[in-house]
């Protein structure tokens, strides 16, 4: 888990503010990733999805960061928004790959509203 130094604006206040709160989430984040053998890019592909899933743009945005910074390509990436397509519907995945493109290809820096 990142110090909360390196949080976006709001969750790096509220680490600051609760830093036992913050150890707490971060330590659990660790042990749920270290529950089971998925690792390395799977592990970071699976938390995109999931932050897609969970109709999160902030998490879309910083998994992205995250998975660029370890590595992954940019069309692994956009993948994971295809692949959504069938179990989410293709507005929704749309948008999650609108939200990956604003990192991956720089397209647009602040929020958007969601539908």
């Amino acid at each position: 888990m990142r110090q909360h130094e390196e949080l976006p604006a709001a969750a790096g206040d509220v680490a600051r503010a609760y830093p036992e709160l913050y150890r707490a989430y971060a330590a659990l984040g660790e042990a749920c990733a270290k529950a089971g053998p998925i690792d390395g890019q799977a592990l970071r592909l699976v938390k995109l999805a999931l932050a897609i899933g969970a109709w999160s743009e902030g998490g879309v945005h910083s998994h992205c960061r995250r998975a660029l910074e370890e590595g992954i390509p940019k069309e692994a990436l956009k993948q994971v928004a295809l692949l959504a397509i069938p179990t989410l519907g293709f507005p929704k995945a749309v948008a999650a790959l609108t939200w990956i493109e604003d990192i991956t290809d720089g397209k647009r820096t602040t929020p958007q509203p969601r539908p």
